[in-house]
C-alpha cells in the first residue's frame, strides 16, 4: 500500500498518549508499506526535527506553518481573532493554506492508495472532495471531552468558553465524521457515541496498544516503598484536573492512614496549578527521559481522571510492567479491563482512597492484581494493533467505489476556515 499519514503538530519526541499511538502504528506501516508521514507544525522552522522525523519515517514531508501560539497572550489574541468562525478553536488554529495546498496536490494526483487523517484537528486542511480513500483516525470523541469540560464545575468566563467550544466542536465533529470514507475509533464507547452521527458500518474500533518490549515486568523482590504514581502530560487540562482532584480530595485520606506514603506526578510541562501541588508527600517531576524507571519504583499507579475521551495508553503501560492501577471509570473508559480482576475502579474520593490504602497495606492482594494486569497487557502489543489497522485500510481501499464520502452541498465549503469554519 502507498499510505499518506497526515498529522498536525510535531510527533517527536513521542510523549503524549495520542502521539505514542500514532507513532507506533505508523512505524508498523513504514516497515511493511510505502508510507509518507506528513507532519506540519507552527513556530520557527526546525531542521533538527525534520532530520529526526526522516530517520524514523524515511520519505517524510514536513511543513512549518509559522503559526505562533506559544504564550498565553498570543493564544488569547489568536482565540479572539478566530472566535467569529463556526469551527472550534481547537481545530481552526491548525488551518494552514500551505498544508491545504500540499494535500490538494496529492489528492489531485491520486498519489496514494489510502490516506489517514490523524486526529480531528488535521481534518481542517483536507480537500473538500476526497478522491483518495481516506480514514479519519479518532483518538477521542473531541466533543465529549469539551462536554465534560463544560459540565465539570467550571464557572464564570471559563464555563462560558467551554460551553461555546463544546457547541462548535459537536457540530464540526459530526460533519467531519460523515465526510470521511471510514472512521477508526479506539474504544467501543467512542464508536457508540459516533454511531449516532453515521452508519455504524463506517466505524471500526482498533484498541490501544502497548510496547511490550519496553514495558514488561522486572523480576525481583516486591515493592515495599508506598509510592503512588500518576503519569500523564501535565499541559493537558484533563490531567491537570485529575492531579488537583487527587491531591485535594483523595490524597489526605491516604496519608492519614499510610503516613509514609508518597505521591509522584510524572509528566511534561507542569504549569503553576500542578507545581503548587508539590509538598513533603507530593513530588512533581516535570518532563522525564522515560517513565519506565518511575513505573518500576511505583507500588501502584493511579488514574484519577474526571474528564477525557479515547483510551489511556498509560494504563496499559503500567499494567504491562506488572503494576496494579486504581482508576476512575472515565480514566479506564474503553479499555479491556475488569474491576477486581486486573484493575480497581473507584468514582468517589472515599472509595478511591480506600482502594489505594488497601493495596498499599495488602501486598498479597496487590500481587494478584499485578500478575493479572501483566497477562492482560501482553495481548496488546503494537504489531497486533498495526495489523488490525492495516486490514481496515485494505478494506477501505477495496470498498472505496461503493462508499461515497459526504461532500459539501452546492455553495457550501466545509473547509473554508475563513468564513463558515
Amino acid at each position: 500500500m502507498r499510505i499518506l499519514w497526515a498529522k498536525a503538530n510535531k510527533i517527536l519526541p513521542v510523549h503524549s498518549g495520542g502521539d505514542i499511538r500514532s507513532y507506533n502504528i505508523a512505524r508498523q506501516f513504514a516497515a511493511r508499506h510505502e508510507l509518507t508521514f506528513f507532519s506540519y507544525h507552527g513556530g520557527a522552522p526546525d531542521g533538527a526535527y525534520e532530520q529526526a522525523l526522516r530517520e524514523h519515517f524515511p520519505g517524510a514531508v514536513c511543513v512549518c506553518t509559522g503559526a505562533r501560539q506559544d504564550t498565553p497572550l498570543r493564544r488569547g489574541l489568536d482565540y479572539v481573532s478566530r472566535f467569529p468562525r463556526r469551527a472550534p478553536y481547537a481545530v481552526s488554529r491548525f488551518a494552514s493554506p500551505a498544508v491545504e495546498l500540499q494535500l490538494k496536490r496529492w489528492y489531485e494526483e491520486q498519489a496514494f492508495d489510502v490516506a489517514v487523517c490523524d486526529f480531528l484537528d488535521a481534518a481542517v486542511n483536507f480537500p473538500k472532495e476526497l478522491k483518495i480513500p481516506t480514514v479519519l483516525f479518532q483518538h477521542n470523541v473531541e466533543s465529549e471531552i469539551w462536554r465534560r469540560h463544560a459540565t465539570n464545575g467550571s464557572s464564570g468566563l471559563k464555563k462560558l468558553v467551554y460551553g461555546l467550544e463544546f457547541s462548535k466542536m459537536q457540530r464540526y465533529e459530526q460533519e467531519m465524521v460523515r465526510r470521511f470514507h471510514h472512521v477508526i475509533a479506539v474504544s467501543e464507547h467512542d464508536k457508540e457515541l459516533m454511531s449516532a452521527w453515521v452508519d455504524a458500518s463506517r466505524l471500526t474500533v482498533v484498541p490501544t496498544g502497548v510496547d511490550t518490549e519496553q514495558f514488561h515486568p522486572v523480576p525481583g523482590p516486591g515493592q515495599e516503598k508506598p509510592l503512588v504514581v500518576f503519569v500523564g502530560a501535565m499541559d493537558w487540562e484533563p490531567n491537570v484536573d485529575a492531579a488537583e482532584y487527587f491531591c485535594r480530595d483523595i490524597w489526605p485520606a491516604i496519608v492519614a492512614r499510610v503516613p509514609n506514603a508518597q505521591f509522584r506526578i510524572v509528566g511534561r510541562n507542569p504549569g503553576g496549578r500542578v507545581r503548587r501541588l508539590a509538598c513533603h508527600s507530593v513530588e512533581v517531576t516535570g518532563r522525564v527521559p522515560s517513565v519506565v524507571a518511575h513505573l518500576r519504583e511505583a507500588a501502584l499507579v493511579v488514574v484519577p481522571l474526571r474528564i477525557g475521551g479515547g483510551t489511556r495508553l498509560k494504563i496499559y503501560e503500567a499494567m504491562a510492567m506488572g503494576k496494579v492501577v486504581v482508576s476512575t471509570t472515565v480514566g479506564a473508559e474503553g479499555l479491556d479491563v475488569h474491576h477486581g480482576q486486573d484493575i480497581l475502579l473507584a468514582d468517589t474520593p472515599d472509595l478511591f482512597a480506600e482502594s489505594v490504602v488497601s493495596l498499599l497495606q495488602d501486598a498479597e492482594a496487590r500481587g494478584r492484581l499485578e500478575r493479572a494486569a501483566a497477562e492482560l497487557a501482553a495481548n496488546y502489543g503494537w504489531p497486533l494493533i498495526g495489523e488490525k489497522f492495516g486490514q481496515i485500510l485494505q478494506t477501505v481501499i477495496g470498498e472505496s467505489c461503493k462508499v461515497a464520502p459526504r461532500y459539501a452541498k452546492e455553495g457550501e465549503n466545509l473547509n473554508d476556515t475563513s468564513q463558515s469554519w
